[in-house]
């Protein structure tokens, strides 16, 4: 008797399988070889191979003399997809304009432009080009940032929560205490709590009032030797109704400088003036230039939510509280690169180019966050049509489902104004649900992919968060779904 063999595969599967080497060297892949790297080719054939060799095992191996072939359309596919660019232009037919999941803000136009002109080569990053002395990243957007908020000073970072981050770190200190109300220990995307980036940063939390009720006297009392300042939180991403009550940011800066600490403000969505808040239709929504006229030490904001901008925060504030966080060893961490710092400087210009005009905001607005936002819903309508005008005179869009203009309800998302839900425009096929589930995974799956949602079991495709150049892509997206829909 033979002795029996312990692991590894039956020698018949072994046997049955091709060699890589000698796979490499048939007409069709010596042909791939030549258009893509070899790397994505092995990997290709070698995934190939694994199904050949699960398929061979599941059927016992393969059968005397009967050849075991590879398929080479198969490798070639999954070549080219090892290959692909893994971040892919999405169309954001969500309604939902600040889409975390999506990038949140797109740029500019302009921002876009810089940073194919800047990042390419050197610039004067952190070089003078009057003196030839080393300069500072920071000081390249402070004339922008003051025109915008009004504040003294200004310091970028990578994003709101390394400003909250460093502002505590720099300004309150390991063993310092620093007062918030209930009502604002809020949670923010990712599980990012302002009780654990306090301990992270050393400082001390006092918490005071009530979840819904907190009142100026509540800060009074509970000021103490080692209070080093009051922190108000903007509850950006949700909002209180009903029986509530805040400290506004002018009585609590009044009360901290009484008492001789400073007054901090965690702005977060990053709402710059008056004049864009009564724009976007929520006047009373606090902005960082009204915080800086309230006296606040500091102001931490959010860039690439109502501000329109790329990933960034920025502390704003007095030349003292400013230049102690610039000094703060945390900073070297927290710093921006110069391709943030390229697009946050064009989309600042275009935004002080624009607020400073005489025209009102609207949705020809250069920065797109801001144009979607302000899109109304005649715009939204007009645009819908045009795309179903584009559709319809493509080659058997007779024959297709036909597609309905539907009022709906978007959202500014990113955590930033909760209740304002701007009335929009959505298209949307009159299908089945199953039909209609079957079609946003198609459209999903396309190229580029198209991202609507569900609402009543019916796809609606949300013209807000859209383009202009968006809307005919839409429209061929929209036929070549449609067409497989009616195929099955």
């Amino acid at each position: 008797m033979s002795p029996r063999k312990t692991g590894g595969e039956p020698p018949d599967v072994r046997q049955g399988l091709p060699q890589i080497d000698r796979l490499l060297r048939s007409p069709g892949l010596v042909s791939l070889l030549r258009e893509l790297p070899r790397w994505a080719v092995v990997a290709a054939l070698r995934k190939e191979v694994a199904r050949l060799r699960e398929q061979l095992q599941q059927t016992g191996g393969a059968l005397p003399g009967a050849p075991v072939s590879v398929d080479e359309q198969r490798i070639a596919t999954e070549a080219r997809r090892l290959l692909a660019a893994p971040l892919r232009r999405v169309l954001n037919g969500t309604g939902v304009v600040l889409h975390t999941n999506l990038g949140r803000a797109p740029l500019p136009q302009a921002a876009a432009h810089a940073l194919g002109q800047l990042s390419a080569g050197y610039l004067n990053l952190e070089y003078r080009l009057a003196d030839g002395a080393r300069g500072s990243r920071q000081e390249h957007l402070h004339a922008l940032l003051q025109t915008l908020t009004g504040a003294q000073a200004h310091v970028v970072v990578n994003n709101n929560a390394a400003a909250v981050l460093l502002m505590l770190a720099g300004l309150v200190g390991s063993g310092g205490e620093v007062i918030l109300s209930r009502g604002e220990l809020v949670e923010i995307g990712g599980s990012f709590r302002i009780p654990d980036v306090m301990r992270e940063s050393g400082a001390l939390l006092r918490e005071v009032g009530t979840t819904n009720r907190t009142h100026g006297v509540d800060y009074q009392k509970a000021i103490g030797h080692e209070t080093r300042a009051v922190l108000k939180v903007h509850r950006s991403n949700f909002a209180q109704v009903g029986y509530v009550k805040e400290v506004g940011i002018e009585e609590l800066t009044q009360l901290a400088h009484k008492a001789g600490v400073r007054s901090l403000y965690d702005l977060g969505s990053g709402l710059l003036t008056p004049q864009l808040a009564r724009a976007l239709g929520c006047p009373s929504e606090p902005t960082v230039r009204g915080a800086i006229e309230a006296g606040c030490d500091v102001v931490c904001f959010s860039c690439d939510k109502l501000l329109g901008g790329p990933q960034a925060g920025v502390l704003a504030g007095t030349e003292e509280a400013i230049g102690a966080l610039k000094a703060h060893p945390l900073l070297r961490a927290l710093r921006p690169d110069k391709l943030t710092l390229i697009a946050l400087h064009e989309t600042l210009r275009l935004l002080r180019d624009e607020l400073d005009s005489s025209a009102p905001l609207t949705s020809d607005s250069r920065i797109p966050a801001l144009a979607m936002m302000l899109a109304t819903p005649s715009v939204l309508q007009e645009r819908a049509l045009q795309v179903l005008e584009w559709l319809s005179a493509r080659e058997g869009a007779a024959a297709l489902p036909r597609i309905e203009v539907l009022p709906c309800r978007s959202a500014v998302g990113g955590g930033s104004l909760p209740l304002h839900e701007p009335p929009s425009v959505a298209l949307s096929p009159k299908l089945d649900a199953q039909s209609s589930r079957r079609l946003e995974a198609i459209l999903r799956g396309g190229d580029p992919p198209v991202i609507g949602r569900m609402e009543d079991d019916r796809l609606l495709i949300d013209l807000r968060a859209l383009s202009p150049d968006d809307l005919p892509v839409l429209a061929a997206a929209l036929h070549t779904a449609l067409g497989q829909i009616v195929a099955a």
